[in-house]
């Protein structure tokens, strides 16, 4: 049995012992406090057809909390749209934010998991980072994270899994998530 205090997930372990010293040769930082880290990992599922049946919200909820190892909160609308058939405070999906060692676990089984069984992977788009360090990516299909039992899932669903660093330029952001091996295409 592992013991909680002396476990350390491996992206962290290497983040720690190569990744930095080589970010910090790269962009030559004075400090090691400029190093980019990563700060947080949030994942999202909206759920369209949650108007019509909110019993899919739950289920979405259910499933994203195996997926992230932590619970999932239930995001509602804001205000009503009635185009969208969409009242206030009406569920519409749900979020996770990941931080710490689960944070560094789910990027391990994410990256190399969960992307190699996407159908016809050629890698992620190394454009989609916002200008201030953060990488957001899309994936159609919730069922290529081992957790979920492609059995038991009655719709499958996409999300949105959006990286956050402490990188200040897209340049840096894009060195980090290389360092951790992410399958860029670009």
């Amino acid at each position: 049995m592992l013991d909680a205090q002396t476990y350390t997930p491996r992206l962290k372990a290497l983040y720690k012992g190569t990744i930095r010293a080589a970010l910090k040769e790269e962009f030559s930082y004075k400090n090691d406090m400029q190093i980019p880290k990563l700060d947080k990992i949030v994942l999202n599922m909206g759920v369209g057809e949650a108007v019509k049946d909110t019993k899919k919200v739950k289920n979405a909820a259910e499933e994203l909390s195996l997926i992230a190892g932590q619970k999932a909160v239930v995001t509602k609308a804001k205000k009503s749209i009635a185009g969208f058939r969409v009242r206030e405070e009406m569920p519409l999906g749900a979020k996770v934010t990941l931080r710490g060692d689960r944070m560094f676990e789910f990027l391990d089984r994410l990256i190399n998991v969960a992307l190699p069984r996407v159908r016809d992977f050629r890698g992620v788009k190394g454009s989609s980072f916002d200008g201030r360090g953060n990488y957001a990516m899309g994936l159609k299909e919730h069922i290529v994270f081992p957790e979920i039992d492609f059995d038991k899932v009655d719709e499958v669903l996409g999300m949105d899994i959006i990286i956050c660093t402490t990188a200040r330029t897209d340049a840096e952001a894009k060195a980090l998530l290389k360092q951790f091996n992410m399958p860029f295409n670009s």
